[in-house]
């Protein structure tokens, strides 16, 4: 089977905070499960560039590279003979491109929307810098991290790579059934953070009321993910 996509996604920021249950019910798409660790439920909002696009081999011209923003959480389908499948499920993602969001919602029936943002990164020495900025509704955010640029891999055993090694993707197709895709990447690599970094990202902005919640919240796990080459391959409905 053909990828329907295949990118670069690079330098992932993920700052993942724990949240009641009941903040995802309206999420969880029917015959899903939350995908608890250490018995509780978590989000992760996910800051990257999107690098080399191509939908079916195809470049849309102006649409290849850039940065996407989401909020997610993590969730298990469990099938009739107890295989298990672990995903997530995105609640809202945000780039800067409408051909992107119009082709997700469309097709897929994703949770894309176009704003204004932008993202940089530099390199100076043994020393990472990452920023993203994101513009919506009149407000901005903005986050900005600085890294020692010596990515090594955490331990299967660790919060890291729970968090950061997920094969499948969920939503719900337009008839109401769980839809599926999986992601296939190489194990990543992340960064070792440094103390300095800075959040100002009103969450109830991007996402509603209801996520005001973790305005100032401190994230139960922070990372910065390496990256690489991936290819995104569709699987149907269940």
């Amino acid at each position: 089977m053909k990828p329907f996509l295949t990118a670069e996604w690079r330098r992932l920021i993920l700052l993942t905070y724990d949240v009641e249950p009941f903040l995802l019910e309206e999420y969880l798409p029917k015959g899903l499960e939350l995908d608890l660790y250490k018995g509780r439920a978590f989000v992760s909002f996910v800051a990257f560039d999107f690098m080399e696009t191509r939908i079916k081999g195809l470049k849309i011209p102006f649409h290849v590279n850039f940065p996407e923003v989401n909020l997610r959480f993590y969730v298990r389908h469990t099938d009739e003979d107890g295989n298990i499948k672990r995903g997530v499920v995105f609640i809202r993602e945000f780039v800067p491109k409408a051909c992107i969001s119009t082709i997700a919602n469309r097709f897929y029936n994703e949770h894309y929307s176009t704003i204004k943002m932008s993202s940089d990164y530099e390199i100076e020495e043994d020393q990472l810098t990452i920023l993203h900025r994101l513009k919506k509704d009149g407000i901005e955010h903005e986050l900005k991290f600085v890294l020692d640029n010596k990515p090594y891999f955490p331990k299967e055993d660790t919060t890291e790579h729970f968090f950061k090694e997920h094969e499948w993707g969920f939503g719900q197709s337009k008839s109401g059934k769980i839809s599926m895709y999986r992601v296939e990447h190489p194990v990543w690599r992340v960064y070792p953070l440094k103390t300095r970094f800075e959040l100002d990202i009103h969450f109830d902005k991007l996402y509603g009321e209801n996520w005001a919640v973790l305005n100032g919240k401190l994230p139960y796990n922070i990372l910065v993910a390496e990256g690489s080459e991936i290819k995104v391959f569709p699987n149907g409905t269940i």
